[in-house]
């Protein structure tokens, strides 16, 4: 009996880590054709998302917002973010695992 509750229970360890993931935020839906849903770029050219520190992304997003930074794809797309909204993206991303899991495609992986 403990056997099969200890297989049960590293059964369900193991594959409900691609069952349960946090949903996108509606405010991040112009993020991920970049950074991946996951966020995980699928491209080296843009930088993954997933686990980089909150206060990070918050200040990476503000500084473009303001201008401190600039890039010609970033830039144009924080100008309509509210500070609602760019905490929200960077909760989102800061949340979410840094290693790719086997279904996520990486620019590597390819």
């Amino acid at each position: 009996m403990r056997i099969h509750l200890l297989l049960s229970f590293i059964l369900f360890v193991f594959f409900s880590k691609n069952i349960v993931r946090a949903e996108v935020p509606p405010v991040a839906n112009t993020c991920i054709g970049c950074h991946g849903p996951s966020g995980i770029s699928t491209s080296p050219t843009w930088p993954n998302l997933a686990g980089q520190k909150e206060a990070y992304l918050i200040k990476a997003l503000k500084d473009f917002k303001n201008g401190n930074r600039k890039d010609p794809l970033m830039s144009p797309m924080v100008t309509a973010l509210s500070e609602a909204d760019i905490l929200t993206v960077a909760k989102y991303f800061s949340s979410l695992n840094s290693t790719p899991q086997n279904d996520q495609p990486t620019a590597t992986s390819r």
